[in-house]
This record gives structure tokens, C-alpha cells and sequence, in this order.
């Protein structure tokens, strides 16, 4: 059997009085795209914020192709190729293309003996990454502010970022929130090419449909603790629903037959 790419292994972390994940476990494969399910409260954005580097568990363990993975803080996620797009997509937007992608990475040059912040080449770096991933953004608004974009082309540059600066695990929290249909797809046309790539994907999703549209297999959080896993092609929507709310899902279901 492979080695995961990530796992983590018995995860728990406490806020004061709340205990907001027990012992939680999961493992991600390369080139997987598994989903993060459950209801708000559930816990799914604490474990991400673990595995970004954001917070730091109480107990448990996370491994990076097999190894122990300590990380002090996002930077150290980065660097080890695990990249977060959250649902802010952490863009910065009074800034271009190119300077979002480089956002705190920036490349210089040399002139007249003064280091310079190379804008032609992280111009020309947009341009390229965006082709990869077969994004198409007029050059009048390439190399204008990223506020100026449609919400899906905002969501490939967040994605592009990661892609350039070799992301091997890409966690995606609510990727199509607050995005139109044609969007929305396309997003999910940019994970397919990702999981072609070879990229791991964590999916962070209220929307089933998405879920059941891209990804492999399913963890289901419910109340900081793993209510189950599923392989997408052996459950069901109904399944998953149950899984995330439990007896009360059963309960509302027998009333209303």
C-alpha cells in the first residue's frame, strides 16, 4: 500500500472549555481529491487551520510522506508544498495578477546598483500560469487591480498562486461559495486539472453537489470528532447528510413519511 501523502493521526485541540476536535484522523493520497464534510461547527476549519500551520494541536500527530511534520506556522506549510486558498482567498485587491501571485515572494533585479522589484517578470508569470490552467483575462485587466475580476477568475489566480509555487496538497475551503453556475464550474474544471496533475486535494464543501461531482472520498466531521468515511462511488447524498447530523436526520426524516 502507498504512503499518504499527508495523514494526520489522532488529532485533538481545546479553546478554553471547548473541545473543538477529538482524536481525528485521515489520511490524503497523491493526486486524491478527498472531501472535508459536515455542518457548520462541525471542526472542518480548525483541522485545516492545524494542517496549514495556523494552529498548533494539543495532541496527535501530522506526517508528510511518511515523516513527522512540525510546522510553526503557515510559511512552514508553504514551504513543505501545503497551500491554503480560503474562502477570502487571501488576495490582496488593489494589487495586479502578477503581484498576488508573488504576494510576499516578490522577484528583483538589479538597476542602476539598486534592487528592484521585477514587475515584467511577474507579469509575464501570470500570463503563463494562467494559460496553463486555460484561464483567459484581457492584458488591460492582467495588469490591473485583481478587484476589478469576476469572482471565478479571483478563484483561478488563488489557485494559480499555489500551482506556481508547487503546491503538492491544495486545501480548497468553500471554493464556490458565492459563485454563478458558469463559475462554479469552471472551478471544478480547475480541480479535475490539479487531480490530473498529480496535485492532492482537500475540499472543504456545504455544496454536495460539488462533492459528489470531483472528489474521491469523504470524511464527514461532526462535532469535532470523524462521524465516517465514504468512498464517493459506494454512498449517497442521503448517507452523507445522515452522517453529518446523526439521529436528528433520521428522526426529522421518519416524522415527515
Amino acid at each position: 500500500m502507498s504512503t499518504p501523502i499527508l495523514e494526520a493521526r489522532d488529532i485533538s485541540i481545546r479553546f478554553g472549555g471547548v473541545e473543538a476536535l477529538r482524536h481525528v484522523s485521515l489520511q490524503l493520497m497523491a493526486g486524491e481529491v478527498l472531501a472535508l464534510a459536515g455542518d457548520n461547527g462541525a471542526g472542518k476549519s480548525t483541522l485545516i487551520k492545524i494542517i496549514s500551520g495556523v494552529y498548533h494541536a494539543d495532541a496527535g500527530q501530522l506526517l508528510f510522506d511518511g515523516a513527522a511534520l512540525q510546522l510553526r506556522d503557515p510559511q512552514d506549510a508553504r514551504a513543505q508544498g501545503i497551500e491554503t486558498i480560503y474562502q477570502d482567498l487571501a488576495l490582496a485587491d488593489n494589487l495586479d495578477v502578477g503581484s498576488n501571485i508573488f504576494l510576499g515572494r516578490e522577484p528583483t533585479r538589479r538597476q542602476f546598483g539598486l534592487e528592484v522589484i521585477d514587475r515584467l517578470r511577474m507579469t509575464e508569470v501570470a500570463r503563463e500560469v494562467l494559460e496553463r490552467l486555460d484561464i483567459v483575462i484581457p492584458e488591460r485587466k492582467l495588469r490591473g487591480p485583481v478587484k476589478m475580476l469576476s469572482g471565478g477568475q479571483r478563484q483561478a489566480i488563488a489557485i494559480g498562486r499555489a500551482i506556481y509555487w508547487n503546491a503538492r496538497v491544495l486545501i480548497m475551503d468553500e471554493p464556490t461559495a458565492a459563485l454563478g453556475v458558469p463559475e462554479q464550474r469552471k472551478v471544478m474544471e480547475l480541480i479535475a486539472a490539479l487531480k490530473a496533475r498529480g496535485v492532492s486535494v482537500i475540499l472543504i464543501s456545504h455544496n454536495l453537489h460539488d462533492i459528489f461531482a470531483i472528489a474521491d472520498r469523504i470524511v464527514v466531521l461532526r462535532r469535532g470528532e470523524v462521524a465516517g468515511e465514504r468512498l464517493v462511488a459506494a454512498t449517497n447524498g442521503d448517507e452523507i447528510v445522515h452522517l453529518m447530523v446523526g439521529d436528528t436526520y433520521a428522526n426529522a426524516r421518519g416524522a415527515g413519511q
